[in-house]
């Protein structure tokens, strides 16, 4: 059975959608076959890997308001073992539509339970707030990855969603854990991006990945080709980065780790 994890933060613009395309990607890339679950209207992620939103048919919103059935309409990536459960504009109408369904928070944790067995890893991206669909993911979820960017308001919101973690964890899904805080956007010219490693490690301790992802042109620009990192420079210190994190996360949970790339990470 495939582990799902969710990458969440309400606060946006801290590299979630980054994260979770190229962490899915790293996974890949390692041989652990993969699912990206686009659960974000904006469909990022699905533009990330090269798949035009206008032009998918049936997405994350179809499963879950007209119950089409997701093995139908999983899309492969260009990154081998990577594949992609899409998302469309519609889906900023669907928290308006599920406020009517039986056990509307467990609707998407429906849906992914048909596609565990298919798969190492799910990854889902979620929408840059703690609404209806957020809360499904983490329902759905066994763990969840919270970025959070090496800049000033780095702490902001955190324990909002901390809390909302918490609400889900008592309510809703009592297994699910936080599988790590990850900093993001690190500049090892700034002393303040210093400061928030500090601080953030500090704080939270062991909830910290290792992994730290700097600050990196090749992790902007690879979107605008339709292409995750590790397509786009599997050389550049983000494919190095995100790398890193999923062979973290394969140790955290026990599994066999590939060698090849060492840690390059500047702080």
């Amino acid at each position: 059975m495939g582990k799902v994890i969710a990458i969440a933060n309400q606060k946006g613009g801290v590299g979630k959608t980054t994260t979770a395309i190229n962490l899915a990607a790293g996974l890949a890339v390692l041989e652990n076959k993969t699912l990206l679950i686009d659960a974000d209207p904006q469909s990022n992620a699905t533009s990330g890997v090269g798949y035009d939103p206008r032009s998918i048919e049936n997405s994350i919103y179809e499963c879950i308001i007209d119950h089409v059935d997701p093995l139908s309409i999983i899309l492969k990536c260009t990154t081998p073992f990577l594949d992609l459960l899409p998302s469309h504009i519609d889906l900023v109408g669907a928290e308006i539509e599920m406020i009517q369904l039986p056990e509307r928070e467990k609707v998407m944790k429906k849906v992914i339970e048909k596609l565990r067995s298919q798969y190492d890893f799910i990854i889902i991206d979620c929408s840059p707030s703690l609404g209806l669909i957020t809360v499904n993911a983490l329902t759905a979820a066994d763990s969840v990855i919270i970025p959070v960017q090496c800049e000033y308001f780095a702490l902001e919101g955190l324990g909002k969603l901390l809390n909302t973690i918490k609400i889900v964890q008592s309510r809703l899904n009592p297994a699910l854990d936080i599988e790590g805080i990850l900093l993001t956007m690190y500049d090892n010219r700034l002393n303040l991006s210093k400061q928030v490693v500090e601080e953030v490690q500090t704080h939270f301790q062991q909830m910290v990945f290792h992994t730290i992802i700097n600050r990196n042109t090749k992790l902007g620009e690879a979107p605008s080709f339709g292409q995750t990192i590790m397509m786009h420079d599997i050389n550049s210190t983000g494919a190095i980065n995100y790398l890193n994190l999923a062979r973290e996360i394969l140790q955290k949970n026990e599994e066999t780790v590939q060698t090849g790339v060492e840690q390059d990470i500047s702080q």
